[in-house]
């Protein structure tokens, strides 16, 4: 079957999870922040990702607000910097402001000028969501975003995947779907989609039973490679 639905992870594929870090690390007096960004910002992404792994397999959900914050006290401790409250506020508060990837507008619109469904499928709360697609001013040219609150366990879990079929009413094989993490897009495959995986940082391919049908580098050629399939 052709593709007729496109979704996308949300957080590090379409919106730059770096950004709020970064962003902080140029604001006037943070000194000593800003010659820490980078690791913090790595830490607090690792740690969140973990986080939900991890309580997905201890069936201990949560909401993903909790989760990011858990990460990011984290790494600030790592970096001895937990003992600044109004670092943590700021940083926290710039979260819900993340800057979309330069291409992601005209690529989004794209789609849409095809036909094709779009939609996020993240571990993001609905309000985190909202706020970063408000943000990004993408809300025009998505049909939905669908938030793993509906099932109340985190990715790769299978009934998270399921909720684009039971949105779109389509079969796995007419969706593509895009994440930057690789875990994502391999479990997204064994479950049936069309899976592209967009590797900024040029890292090796996660080892799992399941691989994307392809990489890239960035999103400029998602709606060749929905139109190719």
């Amino acid at each position: 079957m052709p593709i007729t639905t496109v979704v996308f992870d949300a957080y590090g594929t379409l919106f730059d999870v770096a950004a709020a870090a970064r962003e902080c690390a140029a604001e006037p007096g943070r000194a000593a922040f800003a010659g820490k960004w980078q690791k913090i910002a790595s830490d607090w992404r690792l740690k969140q990702l973990q986080y939900t792994w991890l309580r997905a397999l201890a069936d201990a959900h949560t909401d993903f607000w909790e989760v990011t914050q858990n990460g990011l006290d984290f790494a600030l401790e790592a970096s001895d910097l937990s003992g600044d409250p109004e670092l943590r506020e700021r940083l926290l508060a710039l979260y819900w402001e993340l800057s979309a990837y330069p291409e992601v507008p005209a690529m989004l619109a794209a789609l849409k000028a095809d036909g094709l469904n779009t939609a996020i499928l993240s571990n993001g709360s609905p309000d985190m969501l909202n706020g970063a697609v408000q943000s990004a001013g993408v809300g025009d040219v998505l049909d939905d975003v669908l938030s793993v609150q509906d099932v109340g366990i985190f990715k790769p879990h299978k009934s998270v995947y399921d909720l684009v079929m039971k949105r779109f009413s389509c079969q796995p094989s007419e969706v593509l779907f895009v994440s930057s993490n690789c875990w994502d897009a391999c479990a997204a495959a064994g479950n049936g989609f069309f899976t592209s995986w967009v590797n900024r940082a040029g890292e090796p391919m996660d080892r799992l039973p399941w691989q994307p049908q392809v990489t890239l580098s960035d999103l400029t050629t998602i709606p060749d490679i929905a139109k190719a399939n």
